[in-house]
């Protein structure tokens, strides 16, 4: 493990957070009474994988749609579903109505250590970490990316990612104070976000220079080292607009796998190569369009042609959504993507 800094992180961190702090709908000022848990674990499940930008506007619609977890846990799953349209990882969602609904079988409390938090259901060692911290005022090590690139810098940390991650730990238990443990994770999180960013870090705006190693190295961008992506694999479906008196067809995507529980428009194998009409799901006098739509999953690329086909019998297949009425389907971004080029090409 690094040698701890000498000089005083926490306290120069939390004076410059106590300044500078974003103001976020989930979170309290620095050194007012902790933010409510239920807010503080639901932004943190949005937040993963996803831009404070994205989440703001998302989060304030479900505490106004759902204002505490007892709310959350009557609503129905495709409501929920639908209303995670466009944030991406859709298990999360999946987990979120399941955490809601087992901390409303016990009390309507959630636990108020990482340990209890631990067994909790979409609640992994960093989000028990940060809900700890944040909401009950727990010691914990909190470590996201912003914090484990601005550690990294702060200890010139050598090793790549992910090698480095047990090494970034130590580190940051070794900084983070016994008082307002929270209020320092938000802090960390801020200083990444805001001074120690991914290229071009702001190091003469930040208060922790001068015990800086990375900085004091003369290339903190340097820190942390991080391996090259791999190109991610290339496959290729098929999405099918099936239209009957104005109406379109979606389905259900099974409950389990990649957007599982969404509602959305019906699509072939996603494979290797142009599956064409394969596993179309219903017959039609079907029109391939010549635009087709890019979609890029955490692990692979996807591209999806687009089939066009008037449906002549009903179908019990799924549901007939008013296509005028597309947008309010809930459906996930690579679908909403499909339906959107779709109507232009009409």
């Amino acid at each position: 493990m690094p040698a701890k800094l000498p000089s005083d992180i926490a306290g120069s961190l939390l004076d410059w957070y106590d300044r500078h702090a974003r103001d976020l709908p989930w979170r309290s000022p620095p050194g007012a009474p902790r933010a409510e848990p239920y807010r503080v674990w639901l932004s943190e499940i949005m937040l993963q994988q996803t831009t404070v930008a994205t989440v703001r506007p998302r989060f304030e619609e479900f505490v106004a749609r759902w204002p505490d977890v007892e709310s959350l846990a009557r609503a129905s799953d495709a409501d929920l579903m639908a209303a995670w349209a466009g944030l991406g990882y859709y298990a999360r969602a999946r987990n979120l109505i399941a955490c809601a609904r087992a901390v409303t079988a016990d009390g309507g409390r959630f636990p108020g250590t990482e340990e209890g938090l631990r067994r909790l259901p979409g609640v992994g060692a960093y989000t028990a970490a940060a809900i700890a911290a944040i909401a009950f005022g727990e010691r914990a090590v909190v470590v996201d990316a912003n914090v484990a690139r601005v550690v990294a810098r702060l200890f010139a940390i050598p090793e790549p990612l992910p090698a480095a991650m047990p090494a970034i730990r130590a580190a940051t238990e070794s900084v983070t104070p016994d008082a307002r443990a929270g209020d320092f994770a938000q802090a960390m999180m801020d200083l990444g976000s805001a001074i120690c960013t991914p290229r071009n870090p702001s190091c003469l705006l930040c208060p922790l220079a001068t015990a800086c190693r990375a900085f004091a190295s003369g290339d903190p961008e340097r820190f942390p080292d991080k391996k090259a992506k791999a190109a991610k694999p290339q496959r290729y479906g098929t999405i099918f607009w099936a239209e009957r008196e104005g109406r379109v067809l979606l389905v259900r995507r099974p409950p389990k796998g990649l957007l599982g529980g969404m509602r959305a428009l019906p699509t072939g194998p996603w494979v290797a190569a142009p599956p064409g009409l394969d596993e179309q799901p219903l017959a039609a006098d079907w029109t391939m369009l010549d635009e087709t739509v890019v979609h890029v999953f955490t692990h692979f690329r996807l591209e999806l042609a687009l089939a066009v086909g008037r449906a002549e019998a009903h179908s019990n297949a799924g549901e007939w959504w008013p296509a005028a009425d597309i947008e309010s389907a809930g459906l996930p971004t690579v679908f909403a993507k499909a339906a959107a080029a779709i109507r232009r090409a009409e």
